[in-house]
């Protein structure tokens, strides 16, 4: 068992750190990370997508996304699972990223 326990708050904290390298809002105000789930042993879990299907940088963002969770005191192990169904659309944005994207 994990010596500390990581709060939900802090692993959207860390994602916040993670940026699709074609727009410059982090991953989370992007609306792409749909689940976070911390199991007592550490393990957390993380389902999001990507602005697109195709998106070339799916890896790099989501590699990106596991080396920021793991970084937190008491993580174990990461799971990125990449999902595409609900489909992401702009209305995910938060309204921070909204004003920040002036839109």
């Amino acid at each position: 068992m994990a010596e500390e326990t990581v709060t939900l708050d802090a692993i959207y904290e860390a994602l916040k750190t993670v940026y699709d390298p074609e727009i410059p809002v982090n991953i989370v105000d992007l609306g792409l990370v749909y689940d976070v789930q911390v199991k007592d042993t550490g393990d957390v879990y993380v389902q999001m997508t990507l602005t697109f299907p195709g998106c070339g940088m799916g890896p790099y963002i989501g590699q990106q996304a596991e080396w920021a969770v793991q970084e937190l005191d008491g993580v174990e192990e990461v799971q990125i699972e990449m999902v595409f169904d609900p489909p992401w659309s702009p209305e995910l944005i938060s309204e921070e990223a909204r004003s920040q994207l002036g839109i």
